[in-house]
């Protein structure tokens, strides 16, 4: 039996670092949509797991489509061997059902954009998060930080103090949403942190930033 675990653990991490290098297409309608995943990420779509599907599907609307949902190699280990993954960090991407095989204009996109993002409020930019967070509800996004604003990709970075028992210490959950407009299609492109120290948000907002940055590359015409 530790054979097997010991071998199943090796191929794991040789699948792990292919998937990370290669960038992959999903077709959307007319158009092949080429997307990859961090550094350090694999997408885990194609493990057919409910119980990892049940997840992602929780992390949006159920009227998108998911096209990676994507967790640390040292999670897709865990998981692969029958252990429990930390969710430490992990990764999505979804596009809208409705709109994933017409051609979204740059005037649609800003009007989809502002959609999707209406109600955020304005973002606080705080000095001190946890402090923020704290000073909200319980289960509440607040938008803390606005990344980018461009005709092609808008980002915004929120955080949300978990709901916890009574007299628990807290935690945190931080997460981008980046809405983009790849070969004429709408992707929304999100990353989720837990917020243990300082270096966990500046994780997410250079990962986000990069991720963003590569994939309007890759999709370039």
């Amino acid at each position: 039996m530790a054979i097997v675990r010991v071998t199943a653990f090796l191929l794991l991490a040789t699948l792990s670092l292919g998937c990370a290098a290669a960038p992959f297409a999903v077709r959307l309608g007319a158009e092949r949509i080429a997307l990859d995943t961090p550094p350090g990420f694999a997408d885990t779509l194609d493990l057919g797991s409910p119980r990892l599907l049940e997840l992602a599907e929780a992390l949006t609307s159920a009227s998108n489509r998911i096209l990676v949902f994507a967790l640390t190699d040292a999670d897709l280990r865990r998981f692969t061997l029958g252990d429990t993954p930390e969710l430490h960090r992990y990764l999505l991407v979804a596009t809208p059902r409705a709109a994933e095989r017409d051609h979204m204009s740059p005037e649609r996109f800003r009007a989809f954009a502002a959609e999707s993002l209406r109600g955020r409020g304005n973002p606080v930019q705080p000095p001190d998060i946890r402090k923020q967070l704290d000073a909200q509800p319980q289960g509440r996004a607040t938008l803390l930080w606005e990344l980018r604003r461009a005709p092609d990709a808008v980002s915004i970075l929120e955080g949300t103090r978990l709901p916890m028992k009574p007299d628990a210490k807290p935690h945190y959950l931080l997460s981008t949403t980046t809405l983009l407009l790849l070969r004429g299609k709408a992707i929304s492109v999100a990353a989720f942190t837990v917020l243990r120290d300082d270096a966990d948000a500046d994780w997410l907002r250079a990962a986000t930033e990069r991720w963003v940055d590569d994939l309007l590359r890759l999709n370039a015409r």
